[in-house]
């Protein structure tokens, strides 16, 4: 459970570093302005960096994020290691943890082309989705109980976990575009409303998520009304796509600002999550959290 909290609290740090635009704060990797102890002032930077790039509050913002980006590795191999001393006879979750392990690695990696590929919109948002399947996999794995026939409700949320995905995946290129109009002057505003098809794309994903969520619901109420876990994670669920798109609405209206955006990403991640529980809780009579 601790490991996927601090997995999700990872993704809020990330999604902090993209809007205070401290991606870069670090522009090599892994090390930062090539030490392993970030430099305390431009004098100390080799001749190879340009001392206009050093920015302590970007570049502590961005090593702090590596740092946490460590500790969760480290926390995941501790999952697989608890996972095969006390489940090693139950592989559905003992091999999500160990994908979750492998994923880390590559998500380390990714991470190391991300700076060098100095936050191109593309590697930014596979960086993001490989994180968010991280998360996926360790939900899973916390989920204790788990049958092999399915609920009748999996097609359908799982669909809506497939669709989350697709919106989180646009929300990244949008937010991509817009870091690119504002690098050559656009004002904000101008910025969104130069995005053109993928920022449509990305509302009409909202809402057709926010739509199946309230079919979801329905569909509970409506067959599985005596199962009071199931309903409380469907009406989680539900507030939190209703909180997404009133928080898109207000970013695409009133402002995008950094706050905006860190809880605009936060909130999709959690909702993806609460799809996620919601269809293992659906799947099954009764569900337990466990230990990753």
């Amino acid at each position: 459970m601790w490991t996927t909290i601090t997995t999700y609290l990872l993704i809020l740090v990330g999604g902090l570093v993209r809007a205070s635009g401290a991606g870069l704060g670090c522009p090599d990797w892994p090390r930062c302005f090539g030490h392993w102890i970030p430099p305390s002032s431009s004098a100390e930077l080799p001749p190879q960096f340009d001392p206009s790039l050093f920015n302590p509050t970007l570049m502590w913002t961005e090593y702090l994020n590596r740092l946490l980006g460590v500790t969760v590795g480290f926390l995941i191999l501790a999952t697989v290691v608890s996972a095969w001393r006390h489940h090693r006879h139950e592989p559905r979750i003992l091999w999500s943890t160990v994908a979750a392990l492998l994923l880390t690695g590559f998500q380390g990696w990714l991470g190391g082309r991300v700076v060098a590929h100095e936050l191109a919109a593309w590697i930014v948002t596979v960086h993001m989705i490989v994180a968010l399947v991280i998360v996926q996999l360790l939900l899973y794995a916390t989920v204790r109980t788990w049958r092999k026939t399915s609920g009748p409700l999996s097609p359908l949320i799982s669909a809506l976990i497939v669709a989350t995905m697709i919106q989180i995946g646009l929300g990244a290129q949008v937010r991509g575009a817009i870091d690119v109009a504002t690098d050559t002057g656009t004002g904000p505003n101008a910025a969104l409303a130069s995005v053109g098809l993928v920022d449509h794309l990305h509302r009409n994903a909202a809402i057709l998520v926010l739509a199946g969520v309230f079919l979801a619901v329905f569909v509970l109420r409506s067959k599985r009304r005596n199962e009071p876990t199931l309903l409380r994670w469907s009406y989680v669920t539900l507030g939190l796509a209703i909180l997404q798109v009133a928080l898109g609405i207000s970013m695409a209206y009133v402002s995008l600002e950094p706050p905006a955006q860190v809880a605009h990403l936060t909130i999709a991640s959690l909702l993806l999550g609460a799809e996620t529980i919601l269809l293992l809780t659906s799947s099954n009579g009764r569900a337990a959290i466990g230990y990753a």
